[in-house]
């Protein structure tokens, strides 16, 4: 097991995956609670999202607003408990083991809209929501995190509806290159 890189709340190229585990008492210090439309109650902590990531997200959920659609937050911060708990109930690839999963960042968002009853489904890429998503998340900060066509990269599977902070000018850099935060960090790390 190898410790997730450079943990610390302001670190938003943080790199998560099923190689670089975050520990199990890792949370975020700086957690609020999202002023988003969420498919979830207001004291739930999935609500949750680190402070500089759920400013951006409330953006660029109101510009999908303006611009007609409907954009739902479904799942923020996970505790690694919590994770622990989804990962023994799930036969699917698509659950993150505990410890590799980028919602205990508080930087992570699964999104959905009401036209597939706020599920997470791959057929949220072909929805008016994903395909807007695609093109506007960069300009706030986010990236689509598993991209289709790097699962070999990345280790989990295609999901569309998983946003994930990383700022902008990184987020813009990612998506011009269309690289994935495994690889930016692989190069970053050639040239250090």
């Amino acid at each position: 097991m190898i410790t997730a890189k450079k943990v610390n709340s302001k670190n938003y190229t943080i790199l998560v995956n099923r190689n670089f585990l975050l520990q199990k008492n890792y949370v975020p210090s700086n957690l609020i609670c999202t002023d988003i439309p969420f498919d979830a109650k207001k004291d739930n902590p999935k609500r949750l999202l680190e402070y500089e990531a759920a400013h951006a997200v409330k953006k660029l959920f109101l510009r999908a607003q303006q611009d007609g659609l409907a954009l739902y937050g479904i799942s923020g911060y996970r505790s690694y408990d919590r994770q622990a708990e989804l990962f023994s109930k799930s036969s699917s690839g698509f659950v993150a083991p505990p410890g590799a999963s980028e919602h205990q960042t508080g930087l992570a968002l699964d999104v959905s809209c009401p036209c597939l009853h706020m599920e997470l489904s791959q057929e949220f890429e072909a929805t008016h929501e994903g395909q807007w998503l695609v093109k506007h998340a960069p300009l706030y900060g986010f990236i689509l995190r598993y991209p289709k066509g790097k699962e070999d990269i990345t280790g989990f599977p295609y999901e569309p509806w998983h946003i994930r902070y990383v700022t902008r000018p990184l987020s813009a850099y990612l998506s011009l290159t269309g690289q994935t935060l495994e690889e930016y960090h692989e190069l970053s790390h050639f040239f250090q």
